[in-house]
């Protein structure tokens, strides 16, 4: 925070942006490390008048210039930073899809509205990277629950797989199983799982092994839905070598065979999770 403060308080005029405006809103951001290209996410982002004379990009800080609409500035404390909306727009402006999903689901599961979004996007309608912005943010879902999660959906959609279900839940017979899981894809009968391995870290032997057999249960009674699981990481959704996708396309082959009637189910709808789509 008070390195921000200086940097700002160094460029008269200028106003936080970019990544360092959605560090203070609390958003989540991921760039991929291995890209050439990446930017320097750690700097200190700033954003001044158009009318100001040049960009300048360093390792500790990052100047653009762009027109800032009073609507698209905010205040954090005493700092001048970018709206929410106005902070998602210019890193989806900026950066690749499977990056810039990331804070996209972040942005809507914390309650930035789309209109918002649309109205911010509508003032950049002329602006560099404004047509890939509105497709990510298209893709949007608030259902995501973690960086992992927003990452995979993008890499499904990049490889042509058909959208899934997000935050399912199955029917038992007697009530809705607690369990939720990541991604339901219903017509292939096929559940898959976004497994960070930090869902395991325990300071203890005993309190892994109880969360492991936690999860071997689980696995057990979303599988006795006679549905298809497939489990997956971090590296099968970053090394360009993995095989996840040909896993998920064999497992919809199985779950399309299989005999009996597929499981009911519900899911909250994509942008109101008071309503639930339903499925028997």
């Amino acid at each position: 925070m008070a390195r921000t403060a200086c940097a700002q308080a160094l460029h008269p005029g200028s106003v936080v942006s970019h990544f360092s405006a959605a560090g203070l809103a609390g958003l989540r951001t991921w760039t991929d490390s291995r890209r050439r290209s990446a930017p320097p996410a750690a700097a200190v982002w700033l954003t001044r008048p158009a009318t100001t004379k040049r960009n300048q990009r360093r390792q500790d800080i990052v100047v653009r210039r762009a027109t800032l609409d009073p609507a698209d500035v905010s205040r954090h404390l005493w700092l001048p930073v970018t709206s929410a909306a106005r902070t998602v727009v210019d890193l989806a402006r900026a950066l690749p899809f499977r990056e810039a999903i990331v804070t996209v689901d972040d942005a809507l599961r914390s309650g930035t509205s789309v209109g918002d979004l649309e109205s911010v996007m509508e003032r950049q309608f002329q602006w560099p990277g404004i047509r890939r912005a509105r497709n990510t943010i298209g893709f949007g879902d608030p259902r995501s629950e973690s960086v992992l999660e927003s990452i995979a959906r993008a890499v499904f959609a990049l490889a042509g797989m058909p959208v899934p279900i997000l935050q399912a839940q199955f029917w038992d017979g007697f009530s809705w199983m607690p369990e939720r899981v990541d991604f339901w894809w219903p017509q292939f009968r096929t559940i898959g799982e976004a497994d960070g391995l930090a869902k395991y870290d325990s300071d203890s032997p005993e309190e892994r092994r109880r969360r492991l057999r936690r999860s071997y249960r689980r696995d057990q009674r979303l599988s006795d839905r006679a549905v298809e699981l497939v489990h997956f990481g971090w590296e099968d959704v970053l090394d360009p070598r993995s095989d996840l996708i040909a896993r998920l396309r064999a497992a919809f082959a199985r779950g399309s065979s299989r005999p009996g009637d597929p499981p009911t189910w519900r899911a909250p709808a994509p942008h109101d999770p008071a309503q639930w789509l339903h499925a028997a």
